[in-house]
């Protein structure tokens, strides 16, 4: 029998509030039936009212009942019914909750301090408050110009952090919904908050840093109280509240870190009867903006990682090393006199031995703990976050018990829903990376970088990272509420959607190819990997307007040229200095984006039924398409911009379309990455795509030997050098530990991880064949270099994975379909596709050649078949690194892999001595295979 087993409400995985009176409701139905598909189900609300439902839907399915009323509390249960006649049992009940206001319901006003003595000077607020009966519910709805934790009789509301997160304050503000009657009690009662900047206070800019919002914190604080006997009182913040900087926090910024000083502790600040008569009346500060319940999820502590070892640097310093580049804070545990000051610096690397802070550049990154003695105390920040692996400690009062620290993993708590793993360590501890740096950069806003002055939602990051974080976290909501400020932003400049979101930046409003196409980018990619048609409909007028800036800059030529791009960028052909230089031309790169934003538009108002919309942008896209061709590609197929990520992007957006021209492209795409010597020749752009433009076209060797790749620059290349994180430039740190000497450097930047959905899609071989996974599409890719690889997602139906695994001549292959899902399964070797239901499934298939039992190779042999034997090219590598580590780099640089030239011949610039020892190690694996 099939059973229900999850139901979430519309973006509400992390909590039960819901932010719409119309949430749609999603739920997973587990059978032990093969092929199990739902003919109807059953929604009941409330235990008294029941809707039928027929058909197969069950992710993101509208709301079959009147709208919820502003507060209200409900629950819900499923109950489905199968093809073959099956009838569940009723589900356990999930609770909802309107967590928003009536319309005019808001009411509570934006207060803080009213004298402060200097910038985003952090406060306490407080305000007292009676019950005069029996409570039967009490909500609080809170928000910040700032960030803030409020309290309630001395005990915190809940266990998120940095809340409210940030959005464009002068557009959107977001309220949290939380239930706090169990925090209340009869007569007095008392409701303080934390207040400090964060995000709204700090002076952002990569020279002349400003102040972009406003000079100091405020909050806003309503609490709803709802008593038995029928009658609701209202809490608010307002000109009678009181505050005060007199508190523990003496200052405190996203870049600076924290300032603490538990001398300033003030007990039962947040609890009834605690006298603040020495706090001063409150500022109010008017706004606006309407408060609106928050639709993502809530930041957390969501892991610890104790420290991996104490070091002492070679100056002395003591140096913390955690093991894992991570974003969040420490918590210390430490006894010491009072007045006594700990000093923690933050860093993601180690220099020479020394802590590395200068790809912090402005950021301070720094936290101080200012002791008030007689025991031990606890502390973690409230008002900053760092991105660090190392953490020097300098202050520390007698010996470092590593115990006694422990660092906090923050990030929005998304749901976890894909994994992989394969025969290679390398690959898994990249594909770990990707997690990571996920995680970091997702939090309240999805940015570039979690550690230096930026810490920004850079539009053209996620726009290639989003495939890949919609299967590794359930981040629709995340990403939708983001897209909402992204068109607020949009709006304000006329169309243009800025590079980053929210904009803080006056020079960010100007388009930019790839980044920009986030707008048409991302909601297509929510309705692939969610079924989210919602999002489509609710970014529409977006997609659209991006479209139409592109279109007036584009002119009657229908090419964007001549303007600021960002192009192809951190190319590693880039000079360190000069990032956006890279080989492919950037108008190039940004009328290839023109045609894509314009033919996603077309697509989605297909989908959403504007039939006028869809045949004029289907017509302008096919415009846009020949305009690019003609421009762009010659007669023999190749591309003006003779570059890895030109061809990728016509093969993978689909502008070229004829399959002669296409079958050209792919191959000289394989040469070109040949003669890199499957090495990366790709930016932001080209990156992402490569290895689908490369596996469509049938060059699974090439793929492979790119995947595997060591050398730099390659994704496994910062693998080898001990990275726990992706990355922001393949040489963020050279072989010799030096720090690459460009003034932009991060080593937690997710965008070049997008590799990771290629991993899913095609190594796993797991991929959405419908939206939202409603079918799925199998298809595993054996690739030489790999034995196995698994990987599982948590589809809006349930878990899906497939694994395969050589065994001798065979490869065999498993799948798991979830139930009320179908699968269209293409096995390795190019048999006709099979379609099955949901179940277990197994094959075994004959194994692909591997290309191992090659002949001899001398100094004679082509370069092109030197690159090509992987053993011919790891024994010349090692012959070349055993004399000299900076030779390897310099020959790799020089050296293009090309049929017509032989390896002795790009050898002659070694010293003799190198040239000889090649000789020898050549000669050792001929006589291998000889033997």
């Amino acid at each position: 029998m099939p059973s229900v087993v999850r139901i979430t409400a519309e973006y509400a995985t992390d909590r039960t509030t819901v932010a719409t009176p119309r949430p749609r409701l999603s739920w997973v139905t587990e059978s032990d039936t093969p092929g199990w598909l739902q003919a109807g189900a059953e929604v009941e609300l409330d235990g008294d009212r029941t809707v039928r439902l027929e058909g197969r839907d069950s992710a993101l399915v509208d709301w079959p009942f009147e709208p919820l009323a502003p507060g209200s509390v409900h629950t819900v249960r499923v109950r489905v019914t199968g093809e073959d006649g099956g009838t569940s049992e009723w589900s356990e009940p999930r609770e909802i909750v309107a967590g928003f206001l009536p319309e005019g319901g808001w009411v509570a006003k934006l207060v803080g301090l009213a004298d402060p003595a200097q910038h985003a000077q952090p406060a306490l607020v407080r305000a007292g408050f009676t019950l005069d009966g029996p409570v039967r519910r009490a909500t609080l709805h809170a928000t910040a110009h700032g960030v803030y934790q409020a309290e309630i009789n001395g005990r915190e509301v809940d266990d998120e952090v940095l809340k409210p997160g940030w959005t464009p304050y002068e557009q959107r503000l977001l309220h949290e919904t939380t239930d706090v009657t169990e925090l209340l009690v009869d007569g007095e009662n008392a409701v303080g908050v934390w207040l400090s900047g964060g995000w709204y206070t700090e002076r952002f800019g990569f020279r002349d840093a400003e102040l972009h919002y406003g000079p100091q914190p405020a909050v806003a604080v309503q609490l709803v109280i709802e008593y038995a006997d029928g009658r609701t009182a209202t809490v608010a913040s307002g000109p009678d509240w009181r505050a005060t900087a007199e508190g523990p926090i003496a200052a405190g910024g996203i870049y600076a870190g924290e300032s603490f000083d538990a001398r300033r502790a003030l007990p039962g600040w947040s609890a009834p009867g605690f006298d603040d008569s020495g706090w001063a009346p409150v500022r109010v500060d008017e706004t606006d903006v309407v408060p609106e319940p928050r639709n993502a999820p809530g930041a957390r502590r969501t892991e610890e990682v104790p420290v991996r070892e104490v070091l002492t640097t070679p100056s002395g310093a003591t140096v913390l090393d955690f093991g894992q580049n991570l974003v969040g804070w420490l918590r210390i545990t430490v006894t010491g006199e009072a007045g006594r000051q700990i000093v923690l610096r933050h860093a993601e690397v180690l220099e020479h031995g020394e802590l590395c802070t200068r790809p912090l550049r402005r950021a301070e990154a720094t936290d101080r703990i200012t002791l008030a003695g007689g025991g031990p105390e606890t502390w973690e920040p409230r008002s900053t976050f760092h991105g660090f692996r190392y953490v020097q400690v300098d202050g520390w009062p007698g010996e470092l018990d590593p115990a006694d620290v422990v660092a906090v993993v923050v990030h929005s708590d998304m749901r976890r829903t894909g994994w992989f793993e394969s025969s290679s360590d390398l690959v898994n501890r990249l594909h770990e990376n990707v997690v990571w740096g996920m995680r970091g950069n997702f939090l309240h806003v999805p940015t570039d970088c979690p550690q230096r002055d930026e810490r920004l939602g850079w539009t053209g990051d996620i726009q290639v990272f989003a495939p890949t974080a919609t299967y590794l976290f359930d981040c629709d909501g995340f990403l939708a509420s983001w897209l909402t400020d992204l068109a607020l932003e949009q709006r304000v400049q006329d169309g243009v959607v800025p590079f980053i979101v929210p904009n803080v930046l006056d020079r960010a409003a100007t388009p930019a190819a790839a980044w920009g196409d986030a707008a048409t980018v991302i909601p297509h990619v929510l309705y692939e990997r969610f079924g989210d048609r919602g999002v489509l409909e609710a970014q529409y007028d977006s997609m659209r307007d991006w479209v139409e800036v592109l279109l007036g800059l584009a002119g009657p030529r229908l090419l964007w040229e001549g303007r600021f791009q960002f192009g192809d960028w951190l190319d590693p052909a880039a000079p360190p200095e000069r990032p956006g230089d890279a080989t492919t031309d950037r108008d190039l790169v940004a009328s290839a984006h023109l045609f894509r934003s314009t033919d996603l538009l077309a697509r989605a108002a297909t989908l959403l039924g504007r039939e006028d919309d869809a045949a004029h942008y289907r017509k302008v896209a096919e415009d846009v398409r020949a305009a690019f061709v003609r421009e762009y590609v010659t007669p023999a197929g190749r591309m003006m911009s003779d570059t890895q990520t030109a061809y990728a992007m016509a093969l993978v957006y689909g502008i070229v379309t004829e399959a002669g021209e296409r079958r050209v492209m792919g191959e000289r795409l394989a040469e070109l990455v040949r003669t890199a010597g499957y090495r990366v020749a790709t930016g932001f752009v080209g990156t992402p795509i490569v290895q689908d433009a490369l596996t469509g076209s049938g060059h699974l060797d090439a793929v492979a030997r790119m995947l595997l790749q060591t050398e730099c620059p390659s994704w496994l290349y910062p693998v080898t050098m001990g990275a726990t994180t992706v990355w922001e430039r393949w040489d963020s740190m050279l072989p010799d530990g030096t720090v690459n000497p460009g003034q932009m450097t991060s080593f937690n930047h997710y965008a070049f991880g997008a590799i990771a959905d290629w991993l899913h899609r095609v190594v796993g071989g797991l991929a959405p064949a419908a939206p939202g996974y409603r079918e799925l599409e199998i298809a595993p890719h054996p690739l030489p270099g790999l034995d196995r690889a698994r990987t599982a997602h948590e589809t809006p139906y349930g878990r899906a994975s497939v694994s395969w695994e050589r065994r001798g001549d065979t490869v065999v292959v498993e799948a798991v379909v979830p139930a009320n899902t179908t699968a269209t399964v293409r096995l390795p070797g190019g048999a006709e596709p099979i379609s099955v239901g949901s179940g277990t499934h197994r094959w075994e298939v004959a194994a692909p050649e591997t290309g191992d039992g090659r002949g001899p190779v001398t100094l004679d042999t082509p370069l092109s078949q030197v690159i090509d034997d992987r053993e011919a090219f790891d024994a010349l590598l090692s012959a070349v690194r055993a004399r000299d580590e900076a030779k390897v780099r310099e020959f790799l640089d020089q050296t293009r892999w090309v049929p017509h030239i032989s390896l002795g011949h790009a050898l002659e610039r070694m010293p003799a001595g190198i040239r000889e020892d090649v000789r020898g190690a050549l000669e050792t694996v001929s006589r291998g295979r000889a033997g």
